[in-house]
């Protein structure tokens, strides 16, 4: 079995209240972490890794996002996907290979732009090429920004996520959908779907990642949260050390 079959296969999940929990590295040391946490595979934040490369979230340059991914699967025996926001204007063939090289098993793959959301159409024929590039050494999460971007209504969701999975994504991300709309999507997506789960002060996901998933998520993901929760430790430990 490959990486990337490992990785399909850990989305089969049997328990409801037992998805698949994907924390974010943002580096070597943070996914070595994770890794000896006892988690079967890792999910990079675009935000995270920016931060730790000192940019800005969404201005870091394609280059260095592909040797980050890269430095993180070298350092980890798990299956490691990638966030890799709209794509950076690559060419799909282009895409996948880069992602091949750095190890990665799968992608995040936005469809917005500078807080634009894209014509779904056309995203879902792009993410098609990927699709029909990567053949089945990708797993591809495909996000739908709808809610992120203030569209509040379910339905506009469905319907992005429809086009994705008929392109042939192979799992859906309705990132910022309020937990109380999950059952909604979950009836109507085929497959996989990808929850976020929002940290509390304390680094809680409240909902509770069982919760997340009976109400119809498979896996979840953190985006930067235990990224910026890792800088507020170290900052508190720091100015414990000035005092």
């Amino acid at each position: 079995m490959t990486t990337t079959e490992t990785f399909r296969a850990l989305h089969r999940r049997p328990d409801p209240a037992d998805p698949l929990i994907l924390p974010g590295p943002w580096d070597a040391a943070s996914a070595r972490a994770f890794v000896d946490a006892g988690f079967p595979a890792l999910a990079t934040p675009s935000a995270g890794v920016a931060a730790a490369l000192g940019y800005e979230d969404g201005r870091t340059p394609a280059d260095e996002m592909f040797a980050a991914v890269a430095r993180i699967v070298r350092a980890v025996d798990v299956p490691v996907s990638a966030d890799v926001e709209d794509g950076y204007g690559l060419a799909p063939k282009e895409l996948v290979e880069r992602l091949l090289e750095a190890g990665a098993v799968g992608c995040n793959l936005e469809d917005s732009r500078g807080g634009v959301l894209k014509d779904p159409h056309a995203h879902a024929e792009w993410l098609a090429e990927v699709r029909a590039a990567a053949g089945d050494r990708l797993f591809l999460n495909a996000r739908v920004d709808t809610f992120l971007r203030g569209v509040e209504d379910p339905d506009r969701a469905l319907e992005r996520a429809a086009l994705y999975v008929a392109a042939g994504a192979d799992c859906v991300y309705p990132i910022a959908a309020p937990p109380e709309v999950l059952p909604l999507l979950r009836s109507g997506i085929e497959g996989p779907i990808n929850a976020f789960a929002a940290l509390d002060a304390d680094g809680r996901p409240g909902p509770s990642c069982a919760e997340l998933g009976v109400r119809g998520a498979t896996r979840i993901t953190f985006g930067p949260g235990l990224q910026r929760r890792a800088t507020d430790a170290l900052r508190r430990i720091t100015a414990g050390l000035r005092s």
